[in-house]
C-alpha cells in the first residue's frame, strides 16, 4: 500500500466534530471542506502547503449511513456519483450505504469550486482518495481503543470493523461518535489498485431517478413564494449600445412591476478572466409571469446607436492585467473570412521553430498546402440561461446553474457591494453547460435586478437572447504546408494559424516533436464579438484541422493513415525533437493501436467509408473512426469506435456515457454548427435557423474502449470532443472523393 500524508495543504484537510448527534463528520475539499449547517464547531486546521485539490466532506451517522457532499458543480459529467465512488472505496463502505448531495457554494471552506477544463476527478484523485482512507482510519484507531487491540490487526469490510483474534466487529456506525474524538492521521495508507471494489464498476447516476421522474433539480425548476419574473433586452447587434427607451406604456401593462435600464458592471472595474459580459447595459423588464414580461417586451420601445472603439482592463486566467480593444463598427461574416485569409499572409508571431524549415521546403520534392476553416458556434445549453436572485440590504442569496461559482461570487461582491460572507449561492444541476455558464452575467443581472426591486427575483433568458448575445466559439484559421522529400518522407511542417479574437494554436502538440524542420505561426484579429470557452477550446478546432492535413499528408506519401501517424510517434517517441513536447508519445500511440485494433482497420470486408483521427488534450488521449456510407446526398454514419486513454477509469457507465455524448456532440457541430453575423446582426437566432443534429442523424452504434492502465485519471469531459471532426471529415473524403477545409462540412 501507498503512504499519503494527510497534511496536504494549508486549511486542507479539517475535522467536524458533532458531539449531540454522535457522528464522526470529516470534512475535505479544495482547500477545506463544505460547512454543513447542522454541524458544531468547525476545527480549521493549518497546513505546510496546498497542492492537492480534494473535493466534498463526508459524514458517518451512527447508523451507519454514509452522506459524501459534492461541492462540484454537476452538468452531466456525472461527477456527483464519480467523486463520491473514491471516497467511499478508500472508506471501505458499501455504496448503498452511500447517500450524496450538492453543496452549497462556501467560499470560506472552498477553492476552485467549478466546472472546468476536464480537471475534477484528475486533479481531486490523491485527496479524496487520502479523504476516504483517513475517516477509515480513525474508525479503525477508535476500535482499537474500544477493544484494547492493535489497531493493525483490525480490519474493514462494507462499512463494518473486525478483530478476527478476538470474533469482535462493530458497524462504522457504532465507532463514530468515538473516532470524531481522535486527532486526524498524520498520514495514512491508500489502497493499491487491486484492492479496489467500487473503482472501476458501473454505477448509475445517484440523480438518474430523480431527473426520470422530473423532480426539481434545475435552475429553471427553481420557484419561491412571492417571486417576480424578469427578462432581459439587450441590443441587436455587435457594435451598437442601448441609446434610449420609452418605458411609460409598457409600465402600465397587465403584471409588469417595473422597467428600466441597467449597467452589469461598473466603469472602474477591472474583469476577470470569467467577468466576460457582451452587453454592459441592458433593459429589464420585470413582471409577475412570464407571459405578461414577454409581451411587455416586445412592446418596448428601444433606439440603439453604435459605439466607439474602447479600451478595457480584463486578468485573463492565471496572468496579469491586459488591456483589451473592443473595436467599434458592425461586422459581417464575409468580412471576418477576408481579414483573417488578409492576416495569413502577413508577418505572424513565431511560436516554435525546430530545424530549418525554410530549408525543407525549398529542397522538398512535393509541397503540400491546405488552409482550414472554422465559424463562431453558439453553446446552445438545452436549458435556457436563468437564475434566482433575493439580494437584501445585507445579504444575498442567489440559486441556479454556474460552472464557476465561487468565481461569479467575488463579481457579485464587487458589484452588489457586500463582502462575499454576506452571499450565499445554491448551485442547482446544469442543463447544459460546454463552457457558457462560466460566464454569469445573467447571474449578476439576476441579483441587481433583485436588488433594484427589493425582491427575489428569477431571471429567464429566451433561446434568443442567448444565441444573439454572445458568448461564442470563436472563428478560427489555419494553413498548413508539408514538404515531402523523394522517398515521400515528411521532412517539414509548417502552421500558421490564427482567429478572432483568439489564436487556436497549441505549438508543442503532435506532430511537434517528430519533425526535424517545424514552425509554428501565430496570429489574432480584434473583434466585437464576444468570445468564451467552448467545449475542448481551441482543441476543438486545431484536431479537425491538424488530423484532416496529416489524412492528406499520409495519402500524398501513399501510407496508410494510421501506419502513417504511428512512425511519427514512434520517432517522437524514440527520438524526439526539441524539448517542449506536451504529449506522450506512447500514451498517444496506444489509443491509435487500440482503435485499429477494435475496428479491425485495414482488414478489408467492410463497404463503408472509413476516417480516422486521434488527438491529445486536457491530458488525455483520444483515437475515433468513422464508418459512414453516403445516401440520397447526405451522409448516413453507421458506427464510431472510439479508443481513450484517461488514466484509471472510475465510473465505466458513467465514462462511456460522456465520450457517447461528447462524440455525437462533435459530429453535429463538425456538420452544420455555425454563427453568422450580418452588420453586427446574429442571423441565427432560434434552432429553426441554427442547424443542431437530429436523433436520427446521430450514428447507430459508438464503441467506446478504454486504455487499461494503472496511470492516475486525467480529464474526459472533452478530450473525445476534438477528434471527432477529422474523422468526419477523413471519412466524407472517401465516401465523396472532397475534402472538407471548411465547417460546417454540410451547408
Amino acid at each position: 500500500m501507498s503512504l499519503a500524508e494527510t497534511k496536504i495543504g494549508r486549511r486542507a484537510f479539517i475535522k467536524n466534530t458533532s458531539m449531540a448527534s454522535g457522528a464522526l463528520v470529516l470534512g475535505f475539499s479544495w482547500l477545506n471542506s463544505c460547512k454543513p449547517k447542522e454541524v458544531g464547531k468547525i476545527i480549521n486546521r493549518e497546513m505546510p502547503e496546498e497542492w492537492f485539490e480534494i473535493n466534498g466532506y463526508l459524514k458517518i451517522g451512527d447508523n451507519g449511513l454514509v452522506t459524501i457532499m459534492s461541492p462540484n458543480p454537476e452538468g452531466g459529467q456525472n461527477v456527483k456519483t464519480s467523486m463520491p465512488m473514491i471516497v467511499a472505496d478508500e472508506l471501505d463502505v458499501d455504496w448503498t450505504a452511500v447517500v450524496v448531495e450538492q453543496a452549497p457554494l462556501n467560499t470560506e471552506l472552498y477553492s476552485r469550486q467549478f466546472i472546468g477544463g476536464s480537471q475534477a476527478i484528475r486533479r481531486g484523485w490523491t485527496g479524496l482518495r487520502m479523504a476516504g482512507a483517513s475517516a477509515r482510519q480513525m474508525l479503525k484507531e477508535a476500535a482499537s481503543l474500544a477493544w484494547e487491540v492493535p489497531v493493525k490487526e483490525i480490519t474493514t469490510e462494507a462499512g463494518m470493523l473486525q478483530h478476527k483474534q478476538s470474533k469482535k466487529s462493530a458497524s462504522y456506525g457504532e465507532m463514530a461518535s468515538a473516532a470524531s474524538k481522535l486527532p486526524v492521521p498524520q498520514e495514512v495508507k491508500l489502497k493499491e489498485l487491486d484492492e479496489f471494489k467500487l473503482i472501476g464498476t458501473p454505477r448509475k447516476n445517484v440523480d438518474g431517478r430523480k431527473i426520470i421522474k422530473g423532480e426539481p433539480l434545475f435552475g429553471s425548476d427553481i420557484y419561491r413564494e412571492g417571486m417576480l419574473t424578469a427578462m432581459i433586452l439587450h441590443p441587436p447587434a455587435f457594435g451598437m449600445k442601448l441609446k434610449s427607451v420609452d418605458t411609460e406604456g409598457v409600465k402600465a401593462m397587465p403584471g409588469i412591476r417595473d422597467v428600466f435600464t441597467l449597467k452589469v458592471l461598473d466603469d472602474d472595474y477591472t474583469r476577470q478572466h470569467f467577468d466576460t459580459c457582451t452587453f454592459l447595459e441592458i433593459v429589464a423588464i420585470v413582471g409577475a409571469s412570464t407571459w405578461e414580461v414577454m409581451n411587455a417586451k416586445k412592446a418596448l420601445t428601444v433606439q440603439w446607436e453604435p459605439f466607439e472603439t474602447y479600451t478595457e482592463e480584463r486578468i485573463p486566467y492565471g496572468r496579469t492585467i491586459q488591456n483589451l480593444t473592443i473595436p467599434a463598427g458592425l461586422e459581417s461574416t464575409g468580412d471576418h473570412r477576408e481579414k483573417m485569409a488578409e492576416m495569413a499572409t502577413k508577418q505572424a508571431s513565431t511560436v516554435r521553430k525546430d530545424g530549418n524549415p525554410e530549408a525543407a521546403f525549398r529542397n522538398a520534392t512535393k509541397v503540400i498546402e491546405q488552409t482550414y476553416t472554422a465559424p463562431f458556434l453558439a453553446h446552445n445549453c438545452m436549458e435556457p440561461m436563468t437564475f434566482f436572485a433575493d439580494v437584501k440590504e445585507n445579504s444575498a442569496l442567489l440559486s441556479g446553474p454556474l460552472q464557476k461559482a465561487e468565481l461569479t461570487e467575488l463579481a457579485l461582491s464587487a458589484r452588489l457591494g457586500l463582502p462575499v460572507e454576506q452571499i450565499d449561492i445554491h448551485m442547482t444541476r446544469l442543463g447544459g453547460g460546454y463552457g457558457r455558464r462560466s460566464y454569469a452575467h445573467w447571474a449578476l443581472e439576476a441579483a441587481l435586478i433583485s436588488q433594484k426591486m427589493k425582491s427575489p427575483v428569477k431571471l429567464i433568458y429566451t433561446r434568443e437572447d442567448d444565441m444573439t448575445g454572445g458568448i461564442y466559439r470563436p472563428t478560427y484559421q489555419a494553413t498548413y504546408r508539408a514538404a515531402l522529400d523523394g522517398d515521400n518522407n515528411l521532412i517539414g511542417l509548417h502552421i500558421n494559424a490564427g482567429g478572432m479574437p483568439e489564436s487556436p494554436l497549441y505549438a508543442n502538440r503532435f506532430p511537434a516533436g517528430a519533425i526535424d524542420n517545424y514552425l509554428a505561426e501565430s496570429w489574432t484579429i480584434n473583434t466585437n464579438i464576444t468570445i468564451g470557452s467552448f467545449r475542448a477550446p481551441r482543441s476543438n478546432f486545431m484536431a479537425s484541422a491538424e488530423q484532416a492535413f496529416l489524412d492528406e499528408v499520409a495519402e500524398a506519401a501513399g501510407k496508410d493513415p494510421i501506419d502513417f501517424r504511428l512512425e511519427l510517434l514512434d520517432r517522437a517517441s524514440k527520438n524526439p525533437v526539441g524539448e517542449r513536447n506536451d504529449y506522450d508519445a506512447q500514451r498517444y500511440a496506444s489509443v491509435l493501436k487500440l482503435v485499429k485494433e477494435k475496428s479491425n482497420w485495414g482488414k478489408g470486408g467492410s463497404s463503408l467509408n472509413r476516417g480516422v483521427s486521434a488527438y491529445f488534450c486536457h491530458n488525455s488521449y483520444a483515437a475515433q473512426v468513422v464508418d459512414l456510407r453516403w445516401e440520397n446526398d447526405k451522409p448516413i454514419i453507421d458506427k464510431v469506435i472510439c479508443a481513450i486513454d484517461c488514466g484509471i477509469v472510475i465510473n465505466p457507465d458513467a465514462a462511456t456515457n460522456l465520450c457517447e455524448g461528447g462524440i455525437v456532440d462533435g459530429i453535429g457541430n463538425a456538420l452544420y454548427g455555425e454563427q453568422t453575423f450580418k452588420d453586427g446582426v446574429p442571423q441565427k437566432k432560434n434552432f429553426d435557423q441554427y442547424r443542431m443534429i437530429r436523433m436520427n442523424e446521430a450514428p447507430k452504434h459508438i464503441n467506446v474502449h478504454f486504455v487499461k492502465n494503472s496511470i492516475d485519471p486525467t480529464g474526459l469531459g472533452e478530450p473525445m470532443f476534438p477528434p471527432i471532426f477529422a474523422a468526419v471529415a477523413n471519412a466524407l473524403y472517401k465516401a465523396t472523393g472532397k475534402r472538407y477545409y471548411d465547417q460546417p462540412f454540410l451547408v
